[in-house]
């Protein structure tokens, strides 16, 4: 596949808590979709970008600047992940707060999970965020990677300790996403998205 023709993957981290673990979690996701030839990957860690958590009520206020210097980077992706643990119950307020921040942005692109947590495996933070890019007119994507005691299911080196079933499990992920990455990018050259 051609470098032009590659999808532009934008990999989000969501927690900004000291200790996370979703750096972890995301570059090995990372490196598995760098080693496909559809994807183009770039991270953000929205511990470093520094998004304010005031917003103006006024919609023709101008945006921050870490609004702005963000918003480029999501415009010009082609498909989603977002790694989120759960906690109480839900995803962080971190990536609320980013997601909240644009809007055509989001639109008419996939997102794709991956999840960390103790029994739940962050699958209902996965859950909530369906209903939130879903209002955004984003396509949730159904297969995900989620770790359930993520603190045992990785090795010192940062790789999964089973790490071909969870190869596994990410391959399906990127294949899945690959797919709807593609058919929403010839859909919105054809026709541009709107919304009323």
């Amino acid at each position: 596949m051609s470098e032009n023709n590659q999808l532009r993957l934008v990999v989000v981290i969501g927690s900004v808590r000291k200790g996370r673990f979703g750096p972890v979690a995301a570059e090995w996701l990372a490196s598995r979709a760098r080693l496909r030839p559809d994807f183009d990957v770039d991270v953000i860690d929205l511990a470093t970008a520094w998004l304010p958590d005031v917003m103006s009520a006024d919609p023709e206020a101008v945006k921050p600047q870490a609004v702005q210097d963000l918003a480029p980077w999501l415009a010009a992706a082609d498909a989603f992940i977002v790694v989120t643990p759960e906690y109480n119950q839900s995803y962080p307020a971190s990536l609320k707060n980013a997601i909240d921040w644009y809007d055509e942005e989001w639109h008419a692109k996939p997102v794709a999970f991956l999840s960390y947590g103790g029994a739940s495996s962050g699958l209902g933070a996965v859950g909530h965020l369906r209903q939130v890019f879903t209002e955004f007119h984003a396509v949730p994507v159904r297969e995900t990677v989620s770790f359930h005691d993520y603190r045992e299911c990785f090795g010192s080196d940062g790789c999964p300790v089973a790490v071909e079933a969870y190869d596994e499990a990410a391959r399906r992920m990127l294949d899945r996403l690959g797919w709807w990455a593609r058919a929403l990018r010839r859909a919105r050259a054809q026709e541009p998205f709107e919304t009323p």
